[in-house]
């Protein structure tokens, strides 16, 4: 019942103080007299109390100090735990294997630059990113994200083309690294 009221009530409180708000602001008291001070003082007070009542209302019953306390040890203990160890699959042999392949100087320039595998290429539309600021100004910090899904949806038919596909998307997301625009990376045919 309380979340059906939530919106509404939240609603109808901001209403109240913008219109107690802008009623004070276009038509204010003359305050000619003590009636008219106290009408106002009066109003003010209600706007307040009004507003405080719908906010405590609105926040809801939160963790109580047992609940807090749990959830703080749980999390402790949880930190203290070694991190699980993730077995590395085939399409990560294929992205090694790629970035194996590059002459010795592209892998020294890549030697401190993150390449992650990510299940998130549907959502970006594409087989890989770079994120940086190229190797010439290095303001930010680099990672080269190569798209799973992707890949394996339009290429995973045929080893050798998915094969082919990530090494194009590697070396395609490093071009962007040393520098090259996206239609300087096409023009080197990646």
């Amino acid at each position: 019942m309380r979340d059906t009221l939530r919106s509404p009530l939240k609603a109808a409180a901001t209403a109240a103080l913008v219109v107690g708000g802008l009623l004070f602001l276009l038509n204010p008291p003359e305050l000619s007299g003590a009636e008219d001070l106290i009408t106002l003082i009066l109003g003010a007070v209600a706007l307040i109390v009004f507003t405080a009542w719908m906010t405590v209302l609105l926040m809801g019953d939160g963790p109580t100090e047992p609940e807090i306390e749990r959830m703080v040890q749980r999390s402790e203990t949880l930190a203290r735990l070694p991190v699980a160890e993730v077995a590395p699959t085939d399409f990560d042999d294929l992205v090694a294997e790629a970035l194996d392949e590059l002459p010795d100087e592209f892998q020294r320039v890549l030697r401190d630059i993150p390449v992650v595998v990510s299940r998130r290429g549907r959502e970006e539309g594409a087989y890989g990113h770079y994120y940086g600021d190229t190797v010439a100004r290095d303001n930010y910090p680099d990672r080269i994200i190569v798209y799973q899904d992707t890949l394996e949806r339009d290429f995973g038919h045929d080893p050798d083309l998915l094969r082919a596909q990530v090494r194009q998307t590697v070396r395609h997301e490093i071009a962007h690294h040393l520098g090259w625009d996206e239609r300087g990376v096409r023009d080197l045919g990646l």
